[in-house]
C-alpha cells in the first residue's frame, strides 16, 4: 500500500510558514501581498520540482497537473487543493495543509506509478480568506464571480482589488479568462483542518464533510451628526456609534434565537468617525457576518438583520447604509466523494465520522460544477484563525494518506 512521505510534507509546511512569519509564531500572508507573492513563487517551484506541469491563471490560481497541461472538457481531471493566503495573525495549516498535501499526494502517485485513469491536479486558490472577496479564485474558476463588481471590490480598509492585483502583476479586468471549461473537472476533494473541536473531543481521526455553511457579510453604517462631546446635551445627540453598538448586540440575539441552533454571527470590524475623544461620532460602521448550513435560514436572517438595522436607525434618528459584501450559499458534498473517502479510511484502518463544515471553503464553489467533498483532520483544542493553530504530525500524515487514496479512487 502506497503512502505519502510525511517528512517531505512536514518540511514543505515549515518552509511555506516562513513567508509572512510572525515573531511569536503564526503567519500573516494576505492574498496579493509581497509575502503571498513570494509564497506563490516558491509553490510554483515546488510543483515543478515534483514533476508536475505548472501554470497560473488570470485570477492568480496556481495549478500543478499530473497528466494535465490545462483544463479541458476532453480530459476531465480529478482536482484537489486549498489556499495559501491567511488571515492576519493566522496559523500555518489553514489552507496550506490542503495545497501541500495535494502536492505530496500527486508527487507520490508519480513516483510510484500508481494507476489512475483520469488526470490529476492540485490547486492553490486565490483570496480564499476574503480580503477583497471571499473565495475569489475558486468563484472565478467556477464562473460564479459577478464580473460587474470586480472594479468595486475592495478590502475593509479601502484597498481596491484592481490595485492589489496590479502590484502583483495581474490584470483584474481579465479574470473572466480563468473560468474553467464546462465539464473540465471530474471531481474535487479538499483536505483541511477542522478549525473546531468536534473531532478531537470525539477522538475520531477523520471527518467526512457532508455540507458546508454559507456566509453573508454586510457593511452596515449608522450616520448621525458630529457634535461637541462636552457641550451637546445627551438627548440631542445623534451618535452613529451607539446605533452600531445597539445593532451589534441585537443582531447577535437575532441569530441566537432564530438561527436554528447551527447559525453563528460575528462582528470583527468596527470603525468610528471622526474617531476622536471630544467629538460625538458622526458615523459608526461595522462589518456583520452570519454563517449557517441552511440556505433558507441564512436568507431569512439576512432579511431580518437589514430590518433590524433600519429599526435601530429610526429610533436613534440616524441614517443607515446597508451594503452587501459577500453572499455564499451553503453547499452539499457529493455522495460519491463521501463514499470514496469512507473507502480510503477503511483501506487505511481509520475511524471516520460525518459532519458539516462550520467554515466556508473553496469546495462549496467546486460543488456547483462537479462532485465535491472535503476531508477534515482534528485541530488541537479546536483552535484556528490564531497563531497557535496546529494539528498533530500524525494527524497530518493520516489526513494526507486519506487524501492520496481518495484521489486514486476518484481517478480510477
Amino acid at each position: 500500500m502506497i503512502t505519502v512521505s510525511a517528512s517531505r510534507l512536514q518540511s514543505r509546511i515549515e518552509a511555506l510558514a516562513g513567508f509572512g512569519a510572525l515573531p511569536g509564531g503564526g503567519v500573516t500572508r494576505p492574498c496579493w501581498s509581497p509575502q503571498h507573492e513570494q509564497a506563490r513563487a516558491w509553490l510554483t517551484r515546488e510543483l515543478s520540482a515534483a514533476g508536475l506541469e505548472t501554470w497560473v491563471d488570470r485570477a492568480g490560481n496556481v495549478f500543478g497537473g499530473l497528466g494535465l497541461h490545462a483544463f479541458g472538457a476532453d480530459a476531465p481531471a480529478v482536482l484537489t487543493g486549498s489556499h495559501i493566503d491567511t488571515v492576519p495573525e493566522g496559523g500555518i495549516l489553514d489552507g496550506a495543509l490542503g495545497v501541500l498535501a495535494g502536492l505530496e499526494a500527486l508527487e507520490t502517485i508519480r513516483e510510484t506509478n500508481a494507476p489512475h485513469r483520469r488526470p490529476l491536479a492540485v490547486a492553490a486558490w486565490s483570496d480564499e480568506e476574503g480580503r477583497y472577496g471571499s473565495l475569489f479564485g475558486s468563484r472565478t474558476f467556477c464562473g460564479r464571480l459577478d464580473l460587474t463588481r470586480v472594479e468595486a471590490m475592495a478590502a475593509v480598509d479601502g484597498e481596491r482589488l484592481v490595485d492589489a492585483m496590479a502590484r502583483a502583476g495581474f490584470d483584474a479586468r481579465r479574470v473572466a479568462e480563468a473560468q474553467a471549461p464546462a465539464g473540465a473537472v471530474a471531481a474535487y476533494v479538499e483536505l483541511h483542518i477542522e478549525q473546531g473541536p468536534r473531532l478531537e473531543e470525539a477522538g475520531i481521526p477523520i471527518g467526512i464533510v457532508d455540507s458546508i455553511v454559507g456566509v453573508r457579510r454586510t457593511r452596515v453604517a449608522f450616520v448621525g451628526q458630529a457634535d461637541h462631546a462636552g457641550t451637546t446635551p445627551m438627548e440631542r445627540r445623534r451618535d452613529g456609534f451607539l446605533g452600531a453598538a445597539e445593532y451589534a448586540l441585537k443582531a447577535r440575539d437575532l441569530v441566537v434565537k432564530h438561527g436554528g441552533g447551527k447559525s453563528v454571527t460575528n462582528i470583527g470590524v468596527v470603525r468610528v468617525h471622526p474617531g476622536v475623544t471630544n467629538i460625538v461620532p458622526a458615523r459608526g460602521e461595522l462589518v456583520h457576518e452570519m454563517r449557517g448550513p441552511d440556505a433558507e435560514t441564512l436568507a431569512r436572517l439576512d432579511r431580518r438583520a437589514a430590518a433590524l438595522a433600519r429599526s435601530v436607525a429610526r429610533r436613534r434618528r440616524l441614517e443607515v447604509e446597508i451594503q452587501p459584501m459577500t453572499a455564499t450559499t451553503p453547499a452539499a458534498c457529493a455522495a460519491r466523494v463521501q463514499r470514496a473517502i469512507e473507502q480510503a479510511c477503511r483501506t487505511l484502518g481509520l475511524r471516520s465520522t460525518h459532519l458539516y463544515s462550520a467554515a466556508g471553503h473553496d469546495a462549496q464553489n467546486l460543488a456547483a460544477i462537479t462532485d465535491a467533498g472535503m476531508i477534515f483532520i482534528p485541530s488541537k483544542g479546536g483552535r484556528s484563525h490564531r497563531v497557535d493553530e496546529t494539528s498533530d504530525r500524525e494527524a497530518i500524515e493520516r489526513g494526507a494518506n486519506v487524501l492520496l487514496h481518495t484521489l486514486l479512487l476518484l481517478a480510477a
